[in-house]
């Protein structure tokens, strides 16, 4: 029986910021969390998140982008963490099965208009974000990096 605690990320299309989530909080603690994403209206991996996670020596390339209803009372969750404004305000208010829901907004990284490069340094932004409150959240859970 898989003892691990199960974390669901939902941002609107399961594109960039929740695939970078899931990807950060496997990579630092995959070993105690079972980790997930999805979105309201899923879409294709952004290809510049591959980019940047792949820099920080973290492949997301096997992730795909699913529906939150591919989860929605199916699955017991201990945290449900939204990263955005607009999946935590279309996000089901009632969804059975969650102990915890948390809410980290980050701006899209998709949505930022400029030449390639200064869209690379808004994902890079946006990954380095992530991260931090990845790693700030588990040391608030107790758990050792």
């Amino acid at each position: 029986m898989d003892l691990r605690k199960r974390v669901l990320f939902i941002c609107t299309a399961n594109t960039a910021r929740s695939q970078m989530a899931e990807g950060l909080l496997r990579y630092y603690a995959g070993d105690e969390f079972d980790v997930h994403s999805a979105g309201l209206r899923p879409g294709v991996i952004h290809p510049m998140a591959i980019q940047v996670m792949n820099e920080i020596n973290i492949d997301i390339s096997g992730q795909s982008s699913k529906g939150v209803e591919k989860y929605l009372g199916k699955l017991f969750l201990h945290y449900l963490i939204t990263v955005c404004h607009q999946a935590e305000k279309n996000c089901p208010s009632t969804w059975p099965g969650v102990q915890k829901k948390l809410h980290w907004s980050f701006e899209d990284p998709a949505a930022f208009q400029g030449n390639e490069v200064q869209q690379l340094e808004r994902f890079r932004k946006v990954r380095d974000q992530i991260d931090n409150k990845i790693r700030l959240w588990l040391i608030e859970q107790s758990y050792e990096l």
